[in-house]
Protein backbone atom coordinates (compact mmCIF):
# COMPACT_ATOMS: atom_id res chain seq x y z
CA UNK A 1 0.00 0.00 0.00
CA UNK A 2 1.52 3.27 -1.08
CA UNK A 3 1.42 6.41 1.01
CA UNK A 4 0.87 9.70 -0.73
CA UNK A 5 -1.54 11.84 -2.68
CA UNK A 6 -3.84 9.94 -5.01
CA UNK A 7 -5.71 12.72 -6.75
CA UNK A 8 -5.25 16.38 -7.67
CA UNK A 9 -6.78 17.82 -4.49
CA UNK A 10 -4.60 15.63 -2.29
CA UNK A 11 -1.50 16.68 -4.24
CA UNK A 12 -2.38 20.34 -3.74
CA UNK A 13 -2.91 19.81 -0.01
CA UNK A 14 0.41 17.98 0.30
CA UNK A 15 2.21 20.82 -1.47
CA UNK A 16 0.47 23.44 0.67
CA UNK A 17 1.18 21.82 4.04
CA UNK A 18 4.51 20.07 3.30
CA UNK A 19 6.60 22.79 4.94
CA UNK A 20 4.24 23.68 7.80
CA UNK A 21 5.62 23.30 11.30
CA UNK A 22 3.27 22.49 14.14
CA UNK A 23 4.28 22.99 17.74
CA UNK A 24 1.32 22.54 20.03
CA UNK A 25 3.08 20.85 22.92
CA UNK A 26 2.62 23.58 25.49
CA UNK A 27 2.47 22.91 29.21
CA UNK A 28 -1.32 23.33 29.34
CA UNK A 29 -1.87 20.47 26.90
CA UNK A 30 -0.03 18.01 29.13
CA UNK A 31 -1.97 18.78 32.31
CA UNK A 32 -5.18 16.86 32.99
CA UNK A 33 -8.32 18.98 33.12
CA UNK A 34 -10.05 16.56 35.52
CA UNK A 35 -8.84 15.72 38.99
CA UNK A 36 -7.89 12.07 39.46
CA UNK A 37 -9.81 11.97 42.75
CA UNK A 38 -12.94 13.33 41.07
CA UNK A 39 -12.62 10.71 38.33
CA UNK A 40 -12.19 7.90 40.85
CA UNK A 41 -15.20 9.15 42.83
CA UNK A 42 -17.32 9.17 39.67
CA UNK A 43 -16.16 5.68 38.72
CA UNK A 44 -16.88 4.40 42.25
CA UNK A 45 -20.35 5.90 42.21
CA UNK A 46 -21.09 4.41 38.81
CA UNK A 47 -19.85 0.95 39.81
CA UNK A 48 -21.86 1.04 43.04
CA UNK A 49 -25.00 1.95 41.11
CA UNK A 50 -24.38 -0.92 38.70
CA UNK A 51 -23.81 -3.39 41.55
CA UNK A 52 -27.04 -2.24 43.21
CA UNK A 53 -28.91 -2.68 39.93
CA UNK A 54 -27.54 -6.22 39.56
CA UNK A 55 -28.54 -7.11 43.12
CA UNK A 56 -32.05 -5.73 42.59
CA UNK A 57 -32.37 -7.56 39.29
CA UNK A 58 -31.33 -10.82 40.97
CA UNK A 59 -33.81 -10.30 43.81
CA UNK A 60 -36.62 -9.46 41.38
CA UNK A 61 -35.85 -12.63 39.40
CA UNK A 62 -36.10 -14.74 42.56
CA UNK A 63 -39.39 -13.09 43.55
CA UNK A 64 -40.82 -13.74 40.08
CA UNK A 65 -39.75 -17.39 40.26
CA UNK A 66 -41.49 -17.64 43.64
CA UNK A 67 -44.72 -16.09 42.34
CA UNK A 68 -44.77 -18.43 39.36
CA UNK A 69 -44.05 -21.44 41.58
CA UNK A 70 -46.85 -20.53 44.03
CA UNK A 71 -49.39 -19.95 41.30
CA UNK A 72 -48.58 -23.20 39.49
CA UNK A 73 -51.11 -26.00 39.84
CA UNK A 74 -49.44 -29.33 40.30
CA UNK A 75 -51.42 -32.41 39.23
CA UNK A 76 -50.52 -35.86 40.35
CA UNK A 77 -50.22 -38.11 37.30
CA UNK A 78 -49.62 -41.48 38.96
CA UNK A 79 -50.79 -42.92 42.23
CA UNK A 80 -47.95 -44.12 44.39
Amino acid sequence: MAIGARDFIDKLLVEKYAQEKVDNHDEGALVSKVSADDMMDAMTCSSNNFRTMLALNNRLTMVCYGVVAKSAKYVQTEAA
